[in-house]
């Protein structure tokens, strides 16, 4: 009897592990990979998953492409306006709880219900890093790549809500006949648990657009902003990037496009040029001319059509201005390594 006492509480301790490390993921029916459980692939590759030294099949759409939405599910991105989705670590934990495996566990505006900040992998609120939204102007998903894709908003307090504000620019243009693709990244402090990525890509569309201007070929950020913690304490504006950027691809088998060591992760946030709410300066003409970006410059391109858009209701704790390093420099950090406990 005290035997099976035993077996039983560590087997509810188990239990309780795994849900704190539960991860977290976007959730909304135009996603791809909306009902994939940890039974549908050989390995668990629910949406909340997290991609650590993929392949690019595996990283890329979180290897959902094959699980795709209905044909008219779409998230909706109203231009000048916030975008307000729900990110949790179950999709019990939202408002589509009766398609989940375990059923209705919401709490309110906890991601992750009855489990610590731990689950979503931050010490508290002075932790969190900051998560994006990227858009590719393309219907068709078989024809996207990586480069295709430009952040245009960014919530700097993610994760910590269930219900997380992202502001949409004014201008943004209309999408294509069939919609434009969109996906959530995100990249959590290394505080807080191993390198890890997370993507999640659906279908979205916007909605009252006013402009036609496209956006601008987006661009990789670099490492702009006060880094303290690597001996940079000022930002060098000069050597960021200014404009369309793409989001962050890291410690991937493949296709990265960041090199930072295991403990210095890339951020959304001022460490990389990405302000908090709408990205107001991904269009054609948002800059005249964009100088050459170097550590040792100066010259900082002036924004030729400011634009004021609905901001997101979180803002980022302790942003700073932008500051430091290209992506083709030595990377910061260690060089990049694995954490087998998250």
């Amino acid at each position: 009897m005290l035997a099976t006492l035993v077996l039983s509480l560590l087997g509810v301790a188990s239990y309780g592990i795994t849900t704190a490390r539960g991860h977290a993921s976007i959730w909304h029916p135009s996603m791809y990979g909306f009902n994939v459980t940890d039974k549908t692939f050989p390995y668990d590759n629910r949406p909340v998953a997290p991609l650590i030294n993929y392949t690019f099949e595996q990283w890329w759409f979180h290897g959902h492409l094959d699980y795709p939405p209905h044909p008219g599910d779409f998230f909706e991105l109203p231009a000048g306006q916030v975008a307000t989705a729900e990110i949790a670590c179950n999709k019990g934990a939202t408002t589509w709880f009766n398609s989940s495996e375990g059923g209705d566990i919401r709490s309110g505006n906890d991601p992750c219900p009855g489990s610590t900040p731990a689950a979503y992998h931050t010490t508290g609120f002075s932790d969190l890093k900051g998560c994006a939204l990227a858009i590719a102007y393309e219907s068709d998903v078989t024809k996207i790549q990586p480069e295709d894709f430009t952040v245009f908003s960014v919530n700097q307090t993610c994760v910590w809500n269930r219900f997380t504000d992202f502001a949409v620019p004014a201008r943004m243009p209309p999408c294509p006949e069939g919609g434009c693709h969109c996906a959530w990244f995100w990249i959590h402090s290394p505080d807080s648990g191993g390198e890890q990525n997370y993507m999640t890509g659906f279908k979205c569309n916007v909605t009252g657009s006013t402009s036609t201007v496209p956006l601008a070929k987006p661009q990789v950020p670099r490492r702009c902003g006060a880094d303290p913690d690597f001996g940079k304490p000022e930002a060098s504006p000069g050597n960021c990037t200014y404009g369309a950027k793409q989001p962050f691809y890291w410690f991937q088998a493949e296709r990265n496009n960041m090199f930072e060591g295991t403990y210095a992760p890339p951020f959304y946030l001022y460490l990389y040029n990405f302000k908090g709410g709408a990205q107001d300066d991904i269009f054609v003409d948002s800059y005249a001319d964009i100088p050459p970006p170097s550590p040792n410059s100066t010259v900082v391109p002036t924004l030729q059509q400011p634009q004021a858009t609905a901001s997101a209701t979180s803002t980022s704790p302790g942003a700073a201005a932008p500051t430091s390093q290209p992506t083709n420099q030595v990377p910061f950090g260690t060089p990049p390594g694995r954490c087998s406990s998250w």
